[in-house]
């Protein structure tokens, strides 16, 4: 480097209007050397000239290290991106340009922060424009949120037994994000969602639901070419850490309680005919309310003593015995002409697609509290354990897909446990063998 006087670097960086980095990288010294400089230039000083030979030299013998390779590189320089002749970084992932056959500027996104798959990228796009040819890239069009919602409601209709729940979801979905482009959609926005349904109150398990259905659409959005990649794989569902330890159930007591309550409702108002009917078969068979509302007659074989479920929650074809009370219940209920649900009004028409208002008020007047229809299920479960059935069992009438689904109902077979041990107890105190162990005690 010349020997530059401080108040001549200081005239020059002013003159050219450069930053003390520009000027460092222009004369090969750092920018720290340019503020030193500077520094004398308008406070001269014995010590700082001092300072200035050391960095100096300082600077001098770690060029000279890294050129023989012995200086270790900074964490800082392996961060710097690496550049190259149409590769450039971009929000932390590698762009490509190079040029198409009609002589216009090509700009793509590798969808990758490696400089390698960037640089190979461009190697497939360059081949064949250089024997005359178009290379084949994906354009994505410009589509909006409310593009997919149409889309994937006319898709999951027939296709999905919770298509009608999931379309009031997606209808909510359309008015909160309405034309925003896909492209635009990020996870920022649906954690956004999350945490604006948790402060209005929702459940855990409702924020998940909603999450899932979201999920489910991006999921769709690529595979349908709509977004280049899904944007919410990342996205993780809110801890039902409270929700998992619920479980409700109740006594034989209880339920009879509950089922004389709707009969007492039903001599009162015939508005209330179907909730005995739809209460005893969940009690009976474990179903969710969606397949109890959904059951048509064609799912009941009462000559074999089955219900047949196709479209369940988990996919999965799933049957479940009639027994003899559950048998009477079905055999009372008028069937419609046209072939209907099951369970229908008075007037013999559809029940509406949720019967919380009635079963509020029976639970109500029995006297049951922080009672829900889905606790019914745990009811069927819970009676069952308790009579000893084994949790495999359990599992196939409930249709877990998972085992671990059921052992939450594990601790109510303690006392069978118990009694198990009590067998064995009496098992081994018989007399043969208890003369062969008193003779085994006496060899010993």
């Amino acid at each position: 480097m010349k020997d530059w006087t401080p108040q001549e670097i200081r005239e020059l960086r002013l003159a050219y209007k450069l930053s003390k980095a520009k000027l460092g990288e222009l004369l090969g010294v750092s920018k720290n050397y340019i503020y030193f400089l500077e520094k004398e230039a308008r406070r001269p000083s014995k010590t700082l000239k001092l300072l200035l030979d050391y960095v100096e030299k300082d600077l001098t013998e770690k060029e000279n290290k890294k050129e023989k390779g012995e200086w270790p590189t900074s964490k800082k320089e392996k961060d710097v991106p690496r550049q190259a002749k149409g590769i450039y970084l971009r929000a932390r992932t590698y762009w490509i340009r190079y040029a198409g056959l009609d002589g216009r500027m090509v700009f793509e996104s590798s969808k990758s922060s490696s400089f390698k798959a960037a640089e190979d990228l461009l190697i497939k796009r360059k081949a064949p424009i250089q024997e005359g040819k178009q290379p084949e890239v994906k354009r994505i069009g410009n589509f909006s949120f409310k593009d997919l919602a149409d889309q994937y409601t006319k898709w999951m209709t027939g296709r999905q037994a919770s298509a009608k729940v999931k379309g009031y979801i997606i209808g909510a979905f359309k008015n909160r994000f309405g034309i925003l482009p896909l492209r635009r959609f990020n996870t920022a926005l649906a954690e956004q969602l999350q945490t604006d349904l948790l402060t209005a109150g929702h459940q855990n398990s409702y924020v998940n639901k909603n999450m899932n259905v979201l999920k489910s659409m991006f999921s769709k959005a690529v595979e349908w070419e709509l977004v280049e990649s899904d944007v919410l794989k990342k996205i993780r569902k809110v801890k039902n850490l409270r929700e998992n330890k619920r479980l409700r159930y109740l006594l034989p007591e209880e339920c009879q309680k509950l089922l004389d309550t709707c009969d007492e409702l039903t001599r009162k108002s015939t508005h209330y005919a179907h909730l005995k009917p739809v209460v005893t078969t969940a009690l009976h068979t474990g179903m969710r309310k969606s397949e109890i509302l959904g059951l048509k007659w064609a799912n009941i074989d009462l000559r074999n003593g089955l219900i047949l479920l196709d479209k369940t929650k988990n996919g999965n074809r799933r049957e479940i015995p009639i027994n003899a009370t559950l048998r009477v219940v079905l055999q009372g209920l008028p069937r419609r002409i046209d072939g209907g649900p099951v369970f229908s009004s008075a007037k013999g028409g559809d029940l509406p697609g949720d019967i919380k208002h009635s079963f509020t008020a029976a639970c109500k007047k029995a006297g049951l509290t922080d009672f829900h229809f889905h606790d019914l299920r745990h009811t069927f479960a819970s009676q069952l354990v308790m009579a000893g059935v084994d949790l495999t069992t359990v599992k196939e009438l409930l249709g877990h897909r998972d085992i671990k689904m059921t052992l939450r109902y594990a601790h109510l077979a303690s006392s069978h446990k118990a009694r198990a041990m009590d067998v064995l107890d009496s098992a081994l105190n018989q007399a043969p063998i208890k003369q062969k162990l008193y003779n085994s005690e006496g060899t010993n």
